[in-house]
């Protein structure tokens, strides 16, 4: 079997939940905890190897809460760093990966540690990485992903005929009654914030976050933003990325409330 890792980005405490640790809600209709959930949903598919990407406040508690193995499979840990005296936040989910790069030494598939993504959507992509040199995502139905009323924000995948991705680019302002104006139907793929990766990419990133530190000295809040990079390295041919639609749904926590609309559905699957 191919070692496959499963990077999880954990590193920031979100404002919007007081200073407590989003991943830790207990949304599992046993209990578990959000993150525990996600590796119960991802762990079937086959990964060798858990990574988490953790940031100061948020080290300590996933390592006691883990250690260095889950369910027998090896738990690794990368620390994202930045200087509070000069930054409100860290440099963003490229620089989170480029953190990780010493121990990222396989084929991997990276995501949110606060979304739940489907048991179908982790194997999906493992699959992929075992079988296929290239990189891979997984897009989630825009009808499915927008509100009846008002707006919203999504990166959408612009693919080939072939289903590999051109673009994928953060298109604000989303209604779900004025989608046909700018191009898009309710079948037009969004970004679930998941991908199949190789180590390669992770060296990519290497200079351009160099570049962009320079170009954004004394912005306290610029981030260098994983979708737009890999959009970048596919424009200019140096990856590929397969896309597939999710079987599954997409799930996850931004704010406290969500925390009882998370559980309802889970007692319902």
């Amino acid at each position: 079997m191919n070692d496959i890792a499963l990077v999880y980005m954990v590193a920031g405490l979100s404002s919007r939940f007081g200073g407590r640790i989003k991943q830790f809600a207990k949304v599992g209709p046993e209990g578990e905890t959000l993150i525990e959930y996600s590796l119960k949903q991802a762990l079937p598919a086959g990964f060798t190897k858990i990574i988490f990407i953790v940031g100061n406040l948020t080290e300590k508690p996933f390592k006691e809460m883990f250690g260095n193995s889950f369910n027998e499979i090896p738990v690794h840990y990368a620390l994202q760093k930045f200087d509070p005296k000069i930054r409100d936040k860290p440099w963003g989910t490229v620089d989170a990966l480029y953190s990780a790069r010493d121990v990222i030494d396989c084929p991997f598939v990276v995501c949110n540690g606060d979304d739940l993504y489907g048991s179908n959507t982790f194997r999906k992509l493992v699959d992929h990485l075992k079988e296929d040199s290239g990189c891979a995502s997984i897009g989630y139905a825009l009808g499915d992903g927008i509100p009846e009323e008002g707006s919203t924000n999504r990166a959408i995948f612009e693919v080939d005929d072939s289903n590999y991705m051109r673009s994928l680019v953060e298109t604000f302002g989303l209604v779900k009654s004025d989608l046909g104006s700018i191009g898009l139907t309710l079948d037009s793929l969004c970004s679930m914030n998941i991908f199949g990766l190789t180590p390669e990419v992770v060296d990519y990133f290497g200079e351009k976050l160099d570049r962009f530190k320079e170009e954004h000295v004394g912005d306290r809040r610029a981030e260098c933003l994983l979708p737009n990079e890999l959009s970048s390295l596919v424009e200019l041919g140096k990856i590929s990325i397969k896309l597939y639609k999710t079987p599954d749904s997409w799930i996850g926590v931004t704010n406290p409330e969500d925390e009882e609309i998370v559980r309802e559905k889970l007692r319902k699957a």
